[in-house]
C-alpha cells in the first residue's frame, strides 16, 4: 500500500466514492461524528455520502431527531447519531470538561452557577419546549447570570457536554436548544470498555486507513485510551505497515482503480481532511496554508481529484443560482473542468438551485 492507496481507500470507506447508507444517520453512525460547526457545510458532508440527497433531506433528519448536533469531541461541534449521543458525549466529554476548568475559572463559572443554569434550563424547555441561543441567553440574564463576554457560550457548551442540552431543531435561521433527555430518549448506554471498543471500530472502519495517532486526534482521547481501543478490536480490523507506521482499516476488501479522474467538491470542514492528524496522503504540505490560512482554525472547502487535493472553492448565490468560484493549485485541463462542473451540479440540485455557474 502507498499513498495513492491510502487515500483511495479513504474515499471509499467514508462513503465519498462509493455513497452506500440509505439515511443521513446511517453516514453520521458508520463515521462515528461528523464536524459540525460550520453548518451548512455539515449538512453537505452528509449528503454527498447519500444518493440523491438533499439539503432539506439533512434538515428533515435532524428535525426527525435520527441526527444530534452536539459538543461531544475536542469541544467542537459535531453531528452524531441519536441512538450514540449519550454514550459518545459520557466516554468524550469529561476530559474536556476538565481541561476547561482554567478558562471557566477566569469566567466564574463555578459549579454553584451551572447547578442555577440547569434548574432554569430545565424549568424552561421541559415539555418538548424549544429556545434560541437568544432566549437562552435571555433567560440567564432574567435569572441574573450575566452572559457577557464568552460566558454564555460556555455555560451551553458545558451543560451539552453533561447530557443536558443539545441543538434541537431550526425554528426558521435560528438554531434552538432542546433538553437531551427528551430530544433522543432512546439514546443507547454503553460504558467504559464497551463505549471505548465501539468509537475505535466506528473510527477505523469508517476512516481508516488510519494511525494510532490519527485516532487520538479525532476523538480526544489520551494515547494510552486509543491503544486500550485498538487492544480490544484490532482482531476486527485490518492493519498494514507503511514508511513505518501502522495503518489500521475495514476488513472488507477494496477493489481499487488503477487511476482515477474522479473529482469531489467537499467543504470546509469535511472528515476527509479533519478527519486526521496526518493529511499528507491527500494534501501536499506546501499548500497547507491555502487550506487554512492563518491561525483562525477556518478550512476552506476542497477540491479533490483522485484522493488528492488539488485546489478550494467557494460559493455564492444570485438568485436561483449557486456560483462556484474555483481557485486551482495547478490549472485544470478540459476534462477536469468538465468533471468540476458535473459535481458542482450535484451541489446545486442538493441545494434546490435551479443553475450552477463556475467562475
Amino acid at each position: 500500500m502507498n499513498a495513492l492507496n491510502i487515500v483511495r481507500q479513504r474515499l471509499h470507506n467514508q462513503q465519498i466514492a462509493a455513497p452506500f447508507g440509505k439515511q443521513p444517520s446511517e453516514v453520521v453512525a458508520r463515521l462515528g461524528a461528523i464536524q459540525a460547526q460550520d453548518f451548512a457545510g455539515a449538512k453537505w458532508s452528509v449528503g454527498l455520502r447519500l444518493t440523491g440527497a438533499t439539503d432539506a433531506d439533512i434538515e428533515q433528519a435532524l428535525a426527525d431527531r435520527t441526527i444530534i448536533r452536539t459538543w461531544p469531541m475536542r469541544g467542537t461541534l459535531h453531528f452524531v447519531a441519536a441512538a450514540d449521543v449519550r454514550w459518545m458525549l459520557a466516554l468524550l466529554t469529561p476530559r474536556i470538561i476538565a481541561g476547561s476548568a482554567r478558562r471557566q475559572q477566569q469566567l466564574e463559572l463555578d459549579a454553584k452557577v451551572f447547578a442555577r443554569c440547569e434548574k432554569l434550563f430545565v424549568q424552561a424547555l421541559q415539555g418538548g419546549k424549544q429556545l434560541s441561543r437568544d432566549d437562552m441567553y435571555g433567560l440567564l440574564e432574567t435569572g441574573r447570570i450575566s452572559t457577557a463576554g464568552q460566558r454564555g457560550y460556555h455555560i451551553l457548551w458545558r451543560l451539552a457536554q453533561e447530557k443536558l442540552i443539545c441543538f434541537g431543531a431550526r425554528d426558521g435561521k435560528q438554531q434552538t436548544f432542546a433538553l437531551l433527555d427528551e430530544w433522543a430518549p432512546q439514546a443507547k448506554s454503553l460504558e467504559g470498555e464497551a463505549a471505548l471498543a465501539e468509537l475505535t471500530k466506528r473510527y477505523f472502519i469508517g476512516h481508516g486507513p488510519a494511525t494510532v495517532q490519527d485516532f487520538v486526534w479525532w476523538s480526544g482521547l489520551k494515547v494510552s485510551d486509543a491503544k486500550m481501543g485498538l487492544e480490544m478490536v484490532g482482531l476486527q480490523l485490518a492493519q498494514e505497515k507503511i514508511d513505518g507506521k501502522v495503518y489500521w482499516t475495514s476488513q472488507e476488501g477494496v477493489d481499487l482503480p488503477e487511476a482515477s479522474s474522479a473529482v469531489y467538491l467537499l467543504p470546509g470542514f469535511d472528515e476527509y481532511m479533519l478527519g486526521y492528524r496526518d493529511r499528507s496522503a491527500a494534501l501536499d504540505l506546501k499548500y497547507a496554508e491555502r487550506i487554512c490560512p492563518g491561525s483562525n482554525g477556518m478550512f476552506s472547502a476542497t477540491i479533490v481529484m483522485d484522493g488528492r487535493v488539488v485546489g478550494t472553492w467557494r460559493r455564492t448565490f444570485k438568485k436561483d443560482t449557486v456560483v462556484i468560484t474555483v481557485s486551482a493549485f495547478k490549472s485544470f485541463n478540459k476534462e477536469q473542468k468538465k468533471a468540476i462542473a458535473d459535481y458542482a451540479e450535484r451541489y446545486a440540485k442538493f441545494l434546490g438551485m435551479a443553475k450552477v455557474v463556475i467562475s
